[in-house]
């Protein structure tokens, strides 16, 4: 298993929309594994493919706190077919928007479809955090953020720090660079 770079905002691939898995072979479930293994080191209760770089509908969630109570769902082209009409509403944060929470509110209930690790059809009913949990990481495989379900001042709030960040950093590591270059031809 290896561990994979976990991709941020600005980055535009965050807003890409994933394609469909066609099959669950090796490779698929070598991806299912490191995506696990980032989430929990990153730490985290989810992750979508498209936050390391992949544009699968692929998703690994655990909301286990402890290693013991671990209990890793892997969701493969999972679709919701159906959600109850009451909400409930999580203070939610994403490893692709590091150190920022707000509330979002989402059904209080899913049923979700998906194909597991074994490429077999497989339904469950998720409430409370684990049908936040899913919602959440779908949102990803459609180009969406839980930032999407905030105020629009709000939501540009956290966009611009994101980018003036990353702009700081992109400043950092040219003049980083310069120095370096700097010293070699001296």
């Amino acid at each position: 298993m290896a561990l994979l770079p976990i991709i941020t905002l600005p980055d535009p691939r965050l807003r890409q929309v994933s394609k469909p898995v066609e099959k669950v072979d090796a490779e698929i479930q070598t991806l299912l594994d490191d995506m696990l293994q980032t989430m929990y080191e990153a730490p985290g209760i989810g992750l979508a493919a498209i936050q390391v770089g992949e544009p699968k509908r692929i998703v690994v969630v655990d909301i286990g706190k402890t290693e013991e109570e671990r209990n890793p769902l892997f969701l493969i082209n999972p679709e919701i077919v159906w959600a109850s009409e009451e909400l409930s509403s999580y203070n939610e944060g994403c490893l692709s928007v590091p150190d920022y929470f707000d509330d979002v509110k989402r059904p209080a209930m899913v049923r979700v479809r998906h194909l597991d690790r074994k490429g077999e059809t497989v339904e469950f009913e998720a409430v409370g955090l684990l049908a936040t949990v899913v919602q959440h990481e779908m949102e990803h495989l459609d180009g969406g953020l839980f930032i999407d379900n905030l105020s629009r001042l709000k939501r540009e709030r956290v966009v611009k720090k994101f980018a003036k960040a990353a702009r700081m950093d992109e400043i950092v590591a040219q003049r980083r660079a310069e120095r370096q270059s700097e010293e070699a031809g001296a």
